[in-house]
């Protein structure tokens, strides 16, 4: 069981919750396919993070399929004002395990600007040598293509 920050729940997002994900990702300066979204938070593809005493939405992750046996955690933002707070561990955590529970879903991986590399090695996470076996496949794909910028890694399911 994943823990909860003081006040908040993190669950799968309800189709409710669209706009506070484009709201929310879009002030983390962060890019989702705003037209699939509704489909994605239907998939179970959304997490949100919701203050417990009002409801509001102060977080959210968003998951893209890039194999068939393949999900990758896409975006990961929090409300300015709520960061510090253990609310995107708590999204990540959440989602990685959800995810890794799934049938077919046989690899958990996430793409992050590289100042993230220690929230997501504390959650698990493994970058391999360089991420160099990690971003394999990816020069083809359009959608998913790993940044330069950006570094991968997979969950190694501890």
């Amino acid at each position: 069981m994943v823990q909860q920050p003081d006040g908040v729940i993190v669950a799968p997002a309800e189709p409710d919750d669209r706009l506070d994900v484009l709201r929310i990702v879009d002030a983390a300066m962060l890019e989702v396919d705003a037209d699939t979204l509704a489909d994605r938070i239907g998939d179970g593809d959304v997490f949100v993070a919701r203050a417990e005493a009002t409801g509001i939405v102060v977080g959210a992750l968003t998951v893209v399929r890039s194999e068939p046996d393949e999900a990758t955690i896409e975006a990961v933002a929090v409300r300015r004002e709520r960061r510090g707070r253990g609310i995107g561990s708590a999204l990540v955590a959440t989602a990685t395990h959800t995810l890794a529970g799934e049938r077919g879903v046989e690899r958990v991986t996430a793409t992050f600007e590289p100042s993230l590399l220690g929230l997501y090695t504390d959650l698990g996470f493994v970058t391999g040598d360089e991420g160099s076996e990690l971003k394999r496949n990816t020069g083809e794909r359009k959608r998913n293509a790993v940044d330069r910028d950006r570094l991968r890694a997979v969950w190694s399911g501890e």
